[in-house]
């Protein structure tokens, strides 16, 4: 009988203390996550040295935490799997330290994780991938389409030019004085507007890039001479409008590159991957396609979780690569480096 491969996972990219242990890179025996969120709600957004600190202090007890529902020990690892980057440099330094100490003390191997396929393999913790498949990733800091001919290998065919779609969310949901982190909030209020406020597109004609600056801008805009005339607007409406605009864009470059690159499955993947109206779409989208499956994975597995590092630091491990002692944290990492 082949042995079970057991990875440990670990995530410190940004404001979530992640560990899990995963099995055969399919099987989740645990995953743990300690938040960051209400330390960060008072500020708006994320403070990389308050994220920091508490990386520092949330890190051991998580990784214990982790061992302890798993039912297993250090003895019984293959191998670390730990985010490299991209991310908070501060925050990856923790995650990053933590693996390297472990790694050494019980002679583990090592291997570095980039951030966006880990958020990419945790579609592979549901559902098996089919390839060539495409990814359409859309978080805070990324919105990228990035094809995949094989395990491991990564082809960045779109990618944003100024916001993220993310970022988008939060600064409009700002705008619109809701509470962080804003995307859910947006979310939940396009579901009770109507999309009647015309709001800008960025199609980039010949490309599978995407922008959402003007979008963005297009918002406040829209909300400060509303204010200068002494207008009501419906932030239901507004948001409506503003996440069809998104949602629209997103869709149909994703439908365009599947036809062009004739692949098999498509795969949501980021923390934008919770929106409900996205996730609607897709399905309404791909409802037709015979030949190409959807996968979108669930609410736990599209935030930052310490399972998509092991299952994605699963598949490096197996195809031999090892992270050496003097592993870094790298803020610009190209996911290219699996390739």
């Amino acid at each position: 009988m082949k042995k079970d491969i057991l990875i440990m996972g670990m995530e410190t990219s940004c404001d979530e203390t992640a560990v899990s242990i995963i099995k055969n890179g399919t099987e989740i025996l645990s995953n743990v996550v300690a938040s960051q969120i209400e330390s960060h709600k008072r500020f708006g957004g994320v403070v990389p040295e308050i994220a920091s600190r508490h990386h520092v202090e949330q890190i051991t007890l998580v990784m214990e935490e982790a061992l302890k529902t798993a039912e297993v020990t250090y003895k019984d690892l293959d191998a670390i799997a730990v985010t490299e980057g991209p991310g908070l440099v501060g925050a990856l330094l923790v995650g990053v330290n933590a693996a390297k100490a472990v790694s050494f003390a019980h002679g583990i191997p090592l291997v570095g994780v980039h951030h966006i396929a880990g958020h990419i393999y945790a579609n592979q913790l549901v559902d098996n991938l089919e390839f060539p498949l495409l990814a359409l990733v859309v978080s805070g800091g990324h919105t990228e389409l990035v094809y995949m001919k094989e395990h491991g290998h990564f082809e960045v065919i779109g990618e944003t030019r100024d916001d993220a779609a993310g970022e988008a969310y939060d600064k409009v949901a700002r705008t619109l004085k809701l509470p962080y982190p804003g995307g859910p909030h947006i979310d939940r209020l396009a579901a009770e507007g109507e999309a009647s406020i015309k709001l800008p597109r960025a199609w980039l004609e010949g490309s599978y890039d995407f922008s959402f600056s003007g979008l963005k801008s297009a918002v406040i805009n829209t909300v400060h001479n509303a204010e200068q005339r002494g207008e009501v607007i419906k932030p239901e409406d507004l948001a409506a409008s503003f996440q069809e605009s998104v949602i629209d864009v997103l869709t149909t470059k994703t439908l365009q590159a599947v036809k062009e690159y004739k692949v098999k499955q498509v795969v949501l993947a980021g923390g934008v991957a919770a929106n409900k109206g996205l996730r609607t779409a897709l399905e309404e989208k791909f409802s037709g396609l015979k030949d190409v499956k959807l996968t979108i994975p669930p609410l736990s597995l599209c935030t930052d979780n310490a399972a998509m590092i092991g299952a994605a630091g699963t598949i490096f491990y197996k195809k031999g690569q090892r992270a050496l002692l003097d592993l870094n944290g790298n803020p610009g990492l190209d996911i290219t480096i699996h390739n």
